[in-house]
């Protein structure tokens, strides 16, 4: 691949001091720096590495210059030299992203994973468009045993260059390891259709053929199309063995062989380093980088979008969008009003909780955002010598269920791009086109939980209820026990307007894990206003303040129990 450009501070200084060099002018720094420079181009670490040290003895606040030297250090077999070059160039210069990538890269092949991760972290934060920094992060992951992140990664990478060998070849692993070799298999399969002498897929679709599928015709097809690579694998003697094996069905024992399971758990190519490109005219262009980022997105007030297959949900908050009418709602839900006073304390803007006023204190009518469930406003005391009626029960909609059966698989490959493709839309806060290529993945295998979670998360986060009702119906169809899917299905039922099948869901989530803080102070919320339930609102918000005492609503909790006694 062609080699990184910088242009940062120090390398329009670099730049200039070539030009000079060009023009005529020889000052021993720079020259020694294209000296190395023209070394690495030639193959010869060794030498490179003595001019490169000259270089940053002459230049030694020139971050290029010892980017260049953790290059040179690492190729010619001095891993400690070269991190501690790379390092260097990132005390002078923390924006050189290639120095970042080429440490990332340095740690990778000595297996300090967590801190691999964290350099390709920072280089795909930067440049997030950049394919390999996506593929080496989910190297790292994936060696790492973060599956579910490594596939989110690779995930990317396929959605920025689309049919990557790389990127399918590492989902194919990430499925693998999670326990599903059917879809693996097919990430295998479009790696070497569209690339069929990458060696790292093609080998490992025949090892999954044999060991997940049991197809040994296939195995074999896949062995042999192997060994006619050129050049020879470097285990071309044992996968060849094993072929024979297979081909004369000699032993039973040979299906089982370990001889590719090494190479088929460790088929992502760590790269070679990258170095920064400089780019003069008169000099000729640089050869020294043989092969060169939702990024994690802070979860927002709205439900976190779940990265493809998850091994665990990390709890979701509901989404802040404002109310809107009830599509079949026969009866409007209680209108909430708001606080007197637009100042809030420090905590409430933080956590998005808007707290409500005692009745009357706020004008009639005025509208209100819900970040979170509103706690209710204690009612007026009422003299004793006046008779006031119990309220009638507030006669609200029903949910019409649609139940749908369990979808059936799809076409994961495409799904996947889609899915891909949602993410980066989502990450730009591009939420209509990512609601659509949610719902193109989701088309594409309409199993797929999260394409059909994330589906309901932005039909939500739109206020398109319909919708969102619709596929969070279809994801725990998938996924019943999924609290997460459940709970966003009972904020959507209560934002369109139904109360009662709102309360039915959050009951179920109560019920499977009583420890479920959310659900609970849901639950309070929407008996202590929209069901006028007191009794039943205690109860649940006397569990909320047991399981959490802390809980940024404790204090409206305890100021409407005390309103609201026994």
């Amino acid at each position: 691949m062609l080699a990184k450009k910088i242009f940062s501070r120090s390398g329009a200084l670099l730049i200039l001091a070539l030009a000079l060099v060009v023009a005529g002018c020889t000052p021993p720094g720079p020259r020694a720096l294209l000296r190395g420079k023209t070394f690495l181009e030639r193959g010869d670490p060794a030498a490179a590495v003595e001019e490169l040290k000259t270089a940053t003895a002459l230049l030694p606040a020139n971050a290029q210059a010892w980017n260049y030297l953790g290059v040179a250090c690492q190729r010619a077999g001095q891993p400690a030299e070269a991190a501690i070059a790379y390092q260097r160039a990132l005390v002078l210069d923390r924006d050189l992203m290639e120095a970042h990538y080429n440490l990332g890269s340095l740690w990778l092949e000595q297996n300090r994973l967590a801190e691999a991760k964290t350099e390709f972290t920072a280089y795909t934060l930067r440049r997030s468009n950049a394919p390999e920094g996506w593929l080496q992060l989910g190297a790292a992951q994936l060696r790492a045993g973060d599956f579910i992140a490594a596939e989110k990664s690779f995930g990317t990478a396929l959605a920025l260059s689309p049919n990557n060998a790389e990127a399918l070849n590492g989902l194919g692993l990430a499925r693998l390891q999670r326990g599903r070799p059917r879809e693996a298999s097919q990430f295998f399969a479009s790696a070497v259709q569209y690339h069929p002498d990458y060696a790292p897929a093609r080998l490992n679709l025949a090892t999954v053929a044999q060991q997940d599928l049991h197809d040994v015709r296939l195995a074999l097809q896949h062995y042999q199309a192997y060994l006619a690579l050129d050049p020879r694998p470097e285990n071309w003697e044992a996968v060849n063995t094993l072929a024979r094996n297979l081909e004369g069905k000699s032993s039973p024992a040979a299906a089982a062989s370990p001889a590719a399971s090494p190479a088929l758990r460790a088929s992502v190519p760590v790269p070679s380093p990258v170095a920064a490109e400089i780019k003069i005219s008169s000099v000729p262009r640089p050869v020294v980088s043989l092969k060169p980022v939702i990024l994690r997105e802070s979860p927002s007030p709205a439900p976190r979008l779940v990265p493809p297959a998850p091994a665990a949900k990390v709890k979701t908050e509901p989404v802040a969008v404002a109310p809107v009418a009830p599509p079949r709602a026969a009866v409007a839900p209680p209108a909430l009003v708001a606080p007197a006073t637009s100042s809030l304390p420090e905590h409430y803007v933080k956590t998005g909780v808007t707290p409500l006023p005692p009745a009357g204190s706020a004008p009639a009518g005025a509208p209100l955002l819900p970040p979170k469930f509103n706690l209710p406003a204690p009612a007026p005391t009422i003299a004793a010598s006046v008779e006031k009626p119990a309220p009638a029960a507030p006669v609200l909609p029903r949910y019409l269920y649609v139940s749908p059966a369990k979808p059936a698989p799809g076409d994961r490959v495409a799904a996947g791009y889609a899915f891909s493709k949602a993410r980066l839309f989502e990450q730009g806060s591009h939420w209509t086109e990512a609601l659509e290529w949610y719902r193109r993945a989701a088309a594409a295998d309409p199993s797929w939980f999260e394409a059909q979670y994330n589906q309901g998360v932005l039909a939500y986060r739109l206020r398109n209820f319909p919708a969102a009702l619709s596929v969070y119906e279809k994801a725990l169809a998938l996924q019943p026990g999924s609290a997460d899917a459940r709970y966003n299905f009972a904020l959507t039922l209560k934002s369109a307007g139904y109360a009662t099948d709102a309360v039915n869901e959050l009951e179920k989530i109560a019920a499977a894990n009583p420890a479920e803080v959310r659900a609970h102070l849901a639950l309070g919320n929407l008996y202590a206003r929209q069901f006028r339930n007191p009794s039943s609102a205690r109860k649940h918000y006397l569990k909320v303040l047991e399981l959490d005492p802390h809980n940024p609503q404790a204090a409206d909790i305890r100021y409407w129990l005390a309103a609201n006694p026994a």
